[in-house]
């Protein structure tokens, strides 16, 4: 009977393939993944989904999950084979019934297949009876959660995984007693039967299939209100100090963020509840689960010595999560090439709402450090991608993200924004929001409605900014007759050599002993001569793309390295620190040694955190990454020193704490190590400074992966932490710290299999010491196994893993050794996947940087 089914299957698909189907959509061929034409069959003849789930959920990790679904759907054609993708092994389903009759379970290439025998127009159910899969179920000893993105709900239970089939859920679970739940609907109610319960919930609102989701666990649960409506929150912190509050800013920035979204819309919040869950070891920061969103643990919970930072991230986060509400979960892209757009718009209206709040210049050095390294880190790479790019099946969506999504594209954003106007770009993206609402859009549908409120051809201007990689060196020329300035030109043009325009606005200060001259700059052709400044006096030094919002590789006027912690405004300092970093990464006109010099001096001298700690990040990169072993054996006392008595001099406990960290980060020395040791041991930290259990772990790992002479460290920080999920995650990555080699091997093996890199977070931080610079020596033999490995961990991970993966591994080393494994891999595989390829370029972009520099410095 199977056989006769799957020839069945075989012959129909073969008539499909070689007919024409005028009279109706063609019907795509059976492949592994979801794709695109796969996606649009579907669309065109499928509505009206609705999904009844039911999971019965044991205690016990190692025992499968049954389950029960109804499928309901209207279906416009029923004369071809319908396919409801399943990643998973057929044998799990037990019985399968469509439209009351029995139907046999075929199951080809990742998808369940529905013979058309059994199907009808109009009206169709299925019920499936089979064991949860368990790919996206995220399972732990007494805790689990889904998390569905970008197709993932199809390795759980049998659906149709793409973005623009949106249904409806009702959810029912089956649970032990001592745990508690939360979903996308509201609780119908609860029964409870001796050491189990069930919650029944209500139907869901109409989500994408990668929205879907569910937690469930020993959590503790908190209740408070979100601007004006209930709130419940599941989380398993233990530590009071972080608790107590944590919990009141929690629920408050999510007031803020909810009420301000609300108000710059016009759209009240358009889901039946909110919820949240804090996850430990998250994979992600968080994610956007209408009613039951879900975040890392360790980035709500902050105690007293957080840093400005850390508390700033906080912010980002829940605003970014809050605005998903309505950029990807009320309107949703219809593919995922156009993933970018819900993570754009989150990340723009977080960053407008910290406007609001925090004021116009905290928010401008703020976008500026948080946004623009991170974009040129993968800009300026030969891996360089576009910020829309072709999907032809979701399988390969999870090598869309990374930082062109979430850091280019709101600065393009933020550009765009000027170009309209502010008023004008809110009644645009209004009218957007209200006509896709509970629906799915594109990119050109947006832009086709921005282009009704504005003359600027937004085509043209989007071919440069979104359908393309890269970004423009502005270089400039002067002119003086006597001390006046004749001529001030700028020209632009690809960093790859090549002609091209990023039309954009941004401004050119000239600095004067007693005041300055702001010059607005439009640069829309591949020259701009700044009239303004011809006839001005000459000045102490000239700062291009002064308030931060220009785009590009820039300038940087000889004079100031000079003048540079004279600037009075942060903004500008932090401008002056990135465009001097970026240019000591072209080679052009400063080298690290002196980059490293001119930037340890001004920590003492920088009062404003945020800029502390982009010196601080610069500072190591530099270290490690393009200083020689010999030259840092040259450069590390002097530094620790400086760091030292910066921290010393700070009078902010937060500009203290990032100096520590800092110096924690670089020391080298036999003093360092007392000093530190000591800290570490009686557990007193510096004058002014707070430390916590995680700073006193992390404390405990510098000095370990130092081989440090005390052997207990890491057993000893082990028995103090408390927390059992914080000890697990310590646990874990011991191994990759230990001062045995064969012990360090043992766990990169294990790495080899899915099970031991479940834990991404957990994962990431173990490479981080695993290849530290200081044991790179022996880690070197881990880098061709790890590339040898990307493949599977792009198919098996989530959706941030390879790049993260590829990061912790490469992003310090220098050594013509590992460009030698890079290059190697890549002419070896010369069909490599080219997205997965482009993420190996982008990092091991420093690597091969570093290399380039070594060799002009050699000449």
């Amino acid at each position: 009977m199977v056989l006769r089914y799957k020839l069945l299957l075989l012959l129909v698909i073969i008539l499909a393939s070689c007919s024409s189907r005028k009279a109706g959509p063609v019907v795509p061929a059976v492949e592994n993944g979801v794709s695109r034409s796969l996606a649009i069959y579907r669309k065109a003849v499928l509505t009206a989904i609705h999904y009844t789930l039911e999971l019965d959920i044991p205690a016990e990790k190692n025992k499968g999950i049954a389950a029960h679904e109804i499928l309901n759907f209207k279906l416009s054609s029923a004369r071809t084979p319908l396919q409801l993708d399943f990643k998973e092994d057929p044998s799990k389903i037990s019985l399968l019934t469509i439209n009351g009759k029995a139907a046999p379970v075929t199951h080809s290439k990742e998808h369940l297949i529905l013979l058309p025998e059994f199907l009808k127009r109009g009206d169709n159910e299925v019920r499936i009876l089979f064991r949860a899969g368990e790919g996206a179920l995220n399972r732990n000893t007494d805790y689990l959660y889904t998390l569905f993105v970008p197709d993932r709900a199809r390795t759980v239970f049998p659906c149709f995984d793409q973005p623009d089939l949106k249904a409806n859920y009702t959810l029912t679970l089956h649970l032990p007693k001592a745990w508690k739940a939360i979903a996308n609907a509201e609780l119908k109610d609860s029964v409870q039967k001796q050491e189990r319960k069930t919650y029944h919930y209500k139907t869901s609102d109409l989500l994408s299939t990668y929205l879907f989701a569910f937690a469930a666990g020993k959590f503790q649960l908190n209740k408070g209100i979100v601007h004006k409506q209930q709130a419940d929150f599941l989380y398993r912190e233990t530590d009071a100090a972080k608790i107590k509050p944590s919990l009141p800013a929690i629920y408050a920035i999510h007031s803020g963020a909810l009420k301000y979204l609300e108000d710059w819309t016009g759209i009240p919040y358009p889901f039946q509840k909110f919820g949240f869950v804090a996850i430990p070891d998250f994979q992600f920061g968080g994610m956007e689960h209408p009613g039951a969103i879900q975040y890392k643990a360790a980035s709500l919970f902050l105690d007293a010595g957080a840093t400005k930072d850390q508390l700033n991230a906080r912010n980002n986060l829940i605003a970014h999560e809050t605005a998903h509400m309505w950029f990807g979960d009320l309107v949703t892209m219809d593919w995922f090439s156009d993933v970018w757009m819900k993570e754009v718009f989150a990340n723009f209206m977080a960053d407008k709402s910290a406007e609001e709040a925090d004021g116009k210049d905290n928010y401008a050095i703020k976008f500026l450090i948080d946004h623009f390294p991170a974009a040129y880190a993968v800009d300026r790479t030969a891996g360089a991608n576009p910020i829309r790019q072709p999907l032809d099946n979701l399988k390969d969506a999870g090598t869309l993200y990374g930082n062109i999504i979430y850091h280019k594209a709101p600065i393009m954003m933020q550009q765009l924004e000027k170009l309209m106007g502010k008023d004008k770009f809110q009644q645009g993206v209004r009218e957007y929001l209200k006509k896709f609402a509970n629906s799915n859009a594109s990119w050109p549908d947006l832009i086709r409605i921005l282009d009704s409120y504005t003359a600027v051809d937004l085509e043209k201007w989007n071919k440069v900014w979104v359908n393309e990689s890269g970004r423009p060196v502005i270089e400039y020329k002067i002119s003086y007759q006597g001390d006046k300035i004749s001529s001030l030109v700028l020209t632009q043009q690809a960093e790859s050599g090549e002609k091209r325009v990023w039309p954009q606005t941004f401004e050119v200060t000239l600095f004067y002993p007693d005041a300055v001259k702001v010059i607005n700059a439009d640069l829309v052709a591949e020259q701009l001569e700044l009239k303004e400044a011809a006839g001005l006096d000459k000045p102490l030094f000239i700062l291009f793309n002064s308030a931060g919002d220009g785009y590009g590789q820039w300038p940087v006027d000889p004079a100031v390295q000079q003048h540079l912690f004279e600037m009075k405004k942060p903004l500008h300092r932090s401008v002056a620190y990135i465009s001097l970093y970026e240019q000591m990464l072209s080679g052009k006109s400063v080298e690290p040694a002196a980059l490293l010099t001119l930037f340890s001096q001004g920590l003492a001298k920088e009062g404003e955190e945020l800029n502390i700690r982009l010196l601080s990040n610069y500072i190591s990169t530099i270290y490690w990454q393009f200083s020689s072993v010999k030259e840092r054996q040259l450069l590390s006392a002097a530094l620790e020193n400086k760091l030292w008595d910066a921290m010393l001099q700070q009078q902010s406990s937060n500009n203290k704490k990032q100096l520590f960290k800092a110096y924690q980060d670089i020391f080298m020395s036999q003093v360092a190590r007392n000093k530190l040791y000591q800290i570490w041991k009686s557990q007193k930290a510096p004058a002014g400074i707070t430390l916590s259990e995680d700073d006193y772990t992390s404390l405990a790992l510098s000095l370990a992966v130092r081989d440090d002479a005390d052997m207990s460290i890491l057993p000893v920080q082990e028995s103090r932490i408390t927390n059992p999920d914080r000890k697990k995650r310590f646990e874990f990555i011991m191994p990759a710290v230990s001062s045995k080699k064969s012990i360090r091997d043992d766990f990169f093996d294990s790495l080899k299999f899915p099970a031991n890199r479940a834990k991404e977070s957990n994962v990431l931080a173990a490479l981080y010491y695993l290849h530290h610079p200081l044991r790179q020596q022996y880690s070197v033999a881990y880098l061709e196994k790890s590339l040898d490995l990307l493949g599977e961990i792009q198919s098996t991970g989530d959706i941030f893993f390879p790049q993260s993966w590829l990061q912790a591994t490469f992003g310090y080393y220098q050594s013509t050794a590992a460009g030698a494994i890079v290059s190697g891999f890549l002419k070896n595989h010369p069909d490599y996947n080219p997205r997965l390829k482009a993420k190996i370029l982008q990092a091991t972009d420093n690597l091969a940087r570093a290399a380039r520099l070594s060799s002009q410095r050699s000449k």
